[in-house]
């Protein structure tokens, strides 16, 4: 999960599902990819729309917990 800085919208996503709400969002696993194998990845993209400036979005999570970028 993370929240956009700006009025940033996903207009579709891939290789899951979101929810918006605002400028938070949350994305799951699809069907395919709910279960990882130790050492292996799995990852989804996603387009948007905005007007203005595309603020960089801040707060992520993963499972609930903080996440640093780095």
């Amino acid at each position: 999960a993370w929240r956009f800085g700006g009025n940033q919208k996903v207009v579709n996503l891939w290789n899951g599902s979101y929810t918006q709400n605002g400028t938070e969002v949350t994305v799951k696993n699809a069907t395919y990819n709910g279960k990882i194998a130790p050492g292996a990845t799995v990852s989804f993209g996603f387009n948007l729309s905005y007007s203005g400036s595309n603020a960089k979005p801040t707060g992520f999570t993963l499972n609930g917990i903080a996440c640093t970028i780095d």
